[in-house]
């Protein structure tokens, strides 16, 4: 088992265990987080955009262009800024924190 954290709008940490091969998008769902992930991981949206800890980013693999167009749609985007459907989870992310941003916009319409 491996420790993710959450950190929401509203400042309250909520830590959650996870496995290695678990998709964040899944975790925070199944934990509560407000992440919609409405295009269901298809990166069709920027539903479940989240801001990465500083400290972690450089854990993680690169974002793919395609992500990287749908993150300039996100709101309140930053230079840590992931979408929590294209972050699986191994061993290495141990630890890993996250920040649930305090808007979101659906680039889909619904």
């Amino acid at each position: 088992m491996m420790l993710v954290r959450f950190i929401g709008a509203d400042g309250a940490v909520s830590e959650v265990e996870a496995k290695p091969g678990d998709r964040l998008l899944d975790i925070a769902q199944a934990n509560g987080q407000p992440l919609e992930g409405t295009c269901e991981g298809q990166m069709a949206c920027s539903t479940c955009h989240v801001i990465v800890d500083a400290a972690d980013f450089e854990r993680l693999p690169p974002a793919s262009e395609n992500e990287e167009d749908m993150l300039d749609l996100a709101a309140g985007a930053t230079r840590t800024s992931r979408l929590a459907c294209q972050i699986w989870l191994d061993a290495a992310l141990d630890g890993l924190t996250v920040r649930i941003p305090g808007e979101a916009r659906n680039m889909q319409g619904r």
